[in-house]
Parts: C-alpha cells; sequence; structure tokens
C-alpha cells in the first residue's frame, strides 16, 4: 500500500517535470535509516554484524512485547534536494527514536563510528538530486508545488519487524533493494517454522544427494574393475557416458 501509493506521487511529479525521473528512487530500495556508519573493511563488517545482533535484545527490553506501528504520512523535504514521506509523530515514533539512540550507543562501544551528531529524523525518501549528477547540473531545487497535492497525504501504516545491515555500495539486490550483510527480526516473524513444503523439499535433495554419492562409488569402483581386468576402451567409455547422465541428473 506504502509504496503503491509512492509511486503514484513520483509518476505525478514526473507527469510535470519529466527531468525529475532520474531523482526517482525505485520502490524496492524504500526504507527507514537508523543510522549511517563507515566500514573499511570485512573485519569492521563483522564488528558490525556482531554488533547487530547484539542490539536484539535491547530492542526487545524497549519493546516489552509492544509492536511498534509507523504511520507514513505527509511529504516534506531537505534543502529542496530530497523528497520523502514523513512520519506521523506519536509514541510509536519515540519509541523508534530510542531504538536507533540503543542503537548507535552499542555499535560505538564496539568501536564503530556510527549515527550523526544532529537529532534522528526518521523519513522514507523518495527522490534526491544526489541521485544524478547530469541532473544536478539541470535541476538546482526541487519544486515543492510539484507534489503540493500531496503534502498531507496518507501513504499507510508498516509494523516494525526486521532491521537490516545494508551496503550503499555493493549490487543491490534483484528486487532492488541493498545488498543485506544480516538482519534482526522481532516479533511472529523471527519464531517462523520451516513449512512442510520446505522440509520435504529438503528431505529429498538429502536422500538424492546420498544416491548419487553412492552411484558415482559405484560407477568408479566398476570402472577401476573394469580397468584391471581387460582394459577395454568401450567399458571405460560407458562409464564416462554413466558419469555424464548421473552429472546431469545433478545439475537437474
Amino acid at each position: 500500500q506504502i509504496t503503491g501509493r509512492i509511486q503514484a506521487v513520483q509518476d505525478a511529479i514526473t507527469q510535470k517535470d519529466q527531468r525529475l525521473s532520474k531523482a526517482m528512487v525505485h520502490s524496492g530500495s524504500l526504507h527507514v535509516t537508523m543510522l549511517v556508519m563507515h566500514l573499511s573493511n570485512e573485519e569492521e563488517i563483522s564488528i558490525a554484524v556482531g554488533a547487530l545482533s547484539d542490539s536484539k535484545d535491547f530492542v526487545e527490553d524497549l519493546l516489552k512485547g509492544k509492536t511498534v506501528d509507523l504511520s507514513f504520512q505527509g511529504i516534506d523535504h531537505f534543502k529542496n534536494e530530497v523528497g520523502f514521506v514523513k512520519l506521523a509523530e506519536n509514541d510509536h515514533t519515540t519509541i523508534l527514536t530510542e531504538i536507533a539512540e540503543t542503537m548507535k550507543k552499542i555499535f560505538q562501544e564496539k568501536g564503530i563510528l556510527a549515527g550523526e551528531e544532529r537529532a534522528f529524523k526518521p523519513h522514507l525518501t523518495f527522490m534526491k538530486l544526489s541521485k544524478s549528477t547530469q541532473l544536478r547540473k539541470q535541476v538546482k531545487k526541487i519544486d515543492s508545488s510539484l507534489y503540493e497535492d500531496f503534502k498531507n497525504h496518507y501513504f499507510g501504516d508498516e509494523i516494525l519487524h526486521r532491521l537490516d545491515l545494508c551496503s550503499m555500495l555493493k549490487k543491490k539486490q534483484p528486487n532492488g533493494y541493498y545488498f543485506c550483510e544480516s538482519s534482526i527480526v522481532f516479533g511472529e516473524k523471527h519464531t517462523a517454522e520451516p513449512d512442510d513444503a520446505e522440509l520435504v523439499s529438503l528431505s529429498k535433495r538429502l536422500v538424492e544427494n546420498a544416491v548419487l554419492k553412492a552411484v558415482q562409488q559405484y560407477l568408479e569402483e566398476t570402472q577401476n574393475k573394469t580397468r584391471q581386468t581387460d582394459g577395454s576402451p568401450m567399458k571405460t567409455e560407458e562409464a564416462a557416458s554413466s558419469s555424464k547422465n548421473e552429472s546431469d541428473n545433478d545439475n537437474s
């Protein structure tokens, strides 16, 4: 619902100014940033993954079993260069701010410089001029009248259930979302058991792999015996052919 309504706003804006199509954030990339950090190598990424994992218990203590229902309503901007959907300010956004502060502290205790000095302002960016250097030369400011009709528009609610550690530099996922180093999940979605279909599929794969291994071992033994008895190239070729069939089965 939220992404659909944001796309409608993006379409309305680009109809008025086609140049801004380059400034639009792909719906799959939509997110609320909790904090930003600079991780210069794999070791630092590993420390950050640990910090994220550690923060789970602290965040759940803050939540005390309650859900955080984020309500997305209205549009605002930063310096007329970034357009974003606002979060309605209420008790839930207060908890979100506490979560951000707690996580910032945990990351900093691990030696990771995380977060900025300015106050945490949760927002959902849907367009920004910095997405295109070519566009920045053409458009210096985004005219707020382009989204005037949606200034107080209600976009929808979303329950907080997952926090991701994302890379801004690594290649994005096929759905447009950022490469994810690690995640923590809250509430019911975390305790979800694998369904029956998943378990059946896994069992089948394990059995198939065991059978293939046994067949391969049998073929190798047969091949060795054949070589020892008569060295017939025909037999060796058959064995190779069987191995190929088995390999094809493995690929399928």
